[in-house]
């Protein structure tokens, strides 16, 4: 069995993580913890969403947040690290560039009612507002990532026809994005199926232009890697502590948690360049500021190791 040498991991939980937290997290405490996920080796970090605050309110301090960034007493941001947020819309994007991100997450869902609501857009109404906010950050030299929710099931609809994902996917090339994340929103993926998917994709897309994004719902995340790394795909979407879940998918739990791909991984032998030594402090540093358990398997050992 052949599998690649190096992985990119993409932290999110910055933004993925703390978007649907019911408890307001300090400013300075987000700050504080995208600081410490920058000493981890992580090269990026998605630190923040620039949607209205009056659809993600906990993440309504966006611009301070994208200023505050490792500015503490004048040392200047981690160099060789992608500081990424996500934009929805043309003011999304101001607010982004007044804050000096490096590149634009933009984003919409395979089907059609999630995209509906998730964004009280149609998917066709959705792209249109997606390619102009590409080429104006393009405009603005950001490298554009999209996500691409529901690729592996919805929590309206259930199955969500492979055509109608390339046929988005086509779109969200065409406009000149630079990575496509596919997203399994509801953790419903399992290794078949994302074996189909890819098999299916990868015909008309390069595989180093396609990231991965699994929610780790139903115990099925790490096996799913495990596939996607098989057939060739080298980017994955963590979020330490295994923090976050779609606030407009009813029943998604946490992301995969940063920690356990990483522990997997170096295990395998597959370098990552993140230190598991860093990473778990932060783990739990921001499992105790929001006050609740964190499903991250890794992070249950080193707590128990302390």
């Amino acid at each position: 069995m052949s599998y690649p040498k190096k992985v990119m991991l993409r932290e999110v939980g910055p933004r993925d993580g703390l978007q649907n937290e019911p408890v307001w997290l300090a400013t300075e405490d987000k700050i504080t913890w995208i600081n410490q996920l920058s000493q981890t080796g992580l090269s990026y970090i998605e630190i923040t969403s620039f949607v209205h605050p009056k659809w993600i309110p906990a993440l309504r301090d966006a611009l301070d947040v994208a200023k505050g960034i490792s500015r503490v007493k004048g040392i200047s941001r981690v160099k060789g690290i992608t500081y990424a947020a996500l934009v929805p819309n043309q003011m999304g994007l101001e607010n982004a560039l007044e804050g000096g991100i490096d590149e634009a997450s933009v984003f919409m869902s395979a089907s059609e009612t999630h995209n509906v609501k998730n964004i009280n857009k149609s998917t066709a109404d959705t792209l249109q507002v997606l390619k102009q906010v590409t080429d104006d950050a393009k405009k603005a030299n950001l490298t554009v990532r999209a996500y691409l929710s529901t690729v592996f099931g919805c929590p309206y609809e259930k199955h969500v026809p492979i055509e109608q994902v390339i046929r988005l996917a086509e779109s969200l090339f065409e406009f000149g994005i630079s990575e496509l994340s596919l997203g399994d929103t509801i953790g419903a993926a399992n290794p078949v199926q994302v074996e189909i998917v890819l098999e299916a994709l990868l015909k008309r897309f390069p595989a180093s232009q396609l990231a991965l994004h699994f929610h780790d719902t139903r115990g099925t995340a790490l096996a799913n890697i495990l596939t996607a790394l098989q057939m060739g795909i080298t980017t994955f979407d963590g979020s330490t502590g295994g923090l976050g879940g779609c606030p407009y998918a009813p029943g998604s739990s946490g992301n995969a948690a940063t920690e356990d791909i990483v522990y997997m991984l170096d295990q395998m032998g597959i370098e990552t360049n993140v230190k598991l030594a860093k990473l778990l402090p932060a783990a739990k540093w921001i499992e105790e500021k929001i006050g609740k358990h964190l499903p991250s398997r890794n992070l249950q050992v080193y707590k128990s190791s302390l």
